[in-house]
């Protein structure tokens, strides 16, 4: 938190430090959103591709680990994060997000992948902040969080609808869970406070020294059989946009703007990702799935300019 900021900002004090601070949280999660939609794309093609979800993890660590790791080793004689918070960080915004959202991405359409990731976070993020953190949402934060969730409603019921219904609810219920994982990786990065390049660096480092072992000695792997074009395509979008620019971006919106508002931008993603998954990857557009990403769009539009989305002990609009 910027403690230089001034308490009390006039509407109209467009150049104050705090105000500054709040236009570069939105341009950060502007990258991000740029950042995910493009993710959703190129994940959906990694999962029809001969690549297990595994390989995809692998290829996103490795690489991401290599940029990341001049960070990481000048963050250790400064950072105050112990090993269970490294250890935490990684595990929810790395190692669990990216198996929960690769295993959907093999499972059920891109489009699904809009409304149930990015839509899903601004819910898990507001229910965990407030279950865990006791972080007391608005008015307008939980109306917004309601649309949100009619909008991923709609999406399960569409793919109760599918032609291979029990794959794609399971696709679903991977990408629903690999919201609950990003969501509670905002929170803890908000709560602790941690710069966004530390957070990044430790996600990739962190999460490349554990899983790549297991990944090495035990994991499902289908590399050998995709092409050098696809393996190439991923390692570069999974490790360098996906895993050092977007996680390091949303880190930063987290800190500048707040956890709330920050994961309620990322549902902007969903009719972006559906728009382009009909030329891209030749994926029907339904009405179920266009309805629930208008909603969760609506509901970031409506979240996302109500302030920070939590109260304080008082019941008045926290700053934080």
């Amino acid at each position: 938190m910027n403690t230089a900021a001034p308490q009390h900002t006039p509407a109209g004090a467009t150049g104050t430090p705090g105000a500054i601070d709040v236009r570069r949280g939105f341009l950060a999660a502007g990258v991000v959103v740029v950042c995910w939609s493009g993710f959703n794309i190129v994940s959906r093609m990694g999962g029809k591709s001969p690549l297990t979800p595994f390989d995809l993890a692998a290829l996103r660590f490795s690489v991401s680990a290599l940029l990341m790791l001049p960070v990481f080793l000048r963050s250790r004689s400064t950072s105050t994060l112990t090993l269970q918070q490294r250890l935490l960080l990684a595990l929810a915004g790395g190692m669990a997000y990216a198996l929960f959202a690769y295993t959907g991405f093999s499972l059920a359409p891109a489009a699904h992948a809009g409304v149930l990731v990015n839509g899903g976070i601004p819910l898990a993020t507001t229910l965990i902040g407030w279950q865990l953190f006791g972080l007391q949402p608005t008015r307008r934060a939980w109306s917004a969080l309601l649309v949100t969730l009619i909008g991923i409603v709609l999406v399960g019921y569409h793919g109760l609808r599918s032609s291979d219904p029990a794959h794609t609810l399971l696709g679903d219920a991977c990408f629903l869970l690999a919201a609950v994982s990003w969501g509670f990786y905002g929170q803890l990065v908000r709560r602790w406070q941690i710069p966004p390049g530390l957070a990044a660096s430790n996600i990739a480092v962190c999460s490349a020294l554990i899983y790549l072992p297991m990944y090495l000695l035990w994991l499902p792997k289908g590399y050998l059989h995709a092409t050098h074009a696809q393996v190439l395509l991923q390692a570069g979008y999974q490790g360098v946009v996906a895993g050092v620019i977007a996680a390091g971006c949303y880190s930063f919106a987290t800190l500048r703007i707040g956890p709330t508002r920050a994961s309620l931008m990322l549902a902007l993603v969903p009719p972006i990702s559906a728009v382009l998954a009909v030329p891209l990857l030749d994926e029907a557009l339904t009405t179920e799935t266009l309805a629930g990403a208008v909603l969760v769009t609506a509901g970031a539009l409506l979240g996302a300019s109500g302030g920070s989305g939590i109260r304080n002990s008082r019941g008045s609009a926290s700053p934080r």
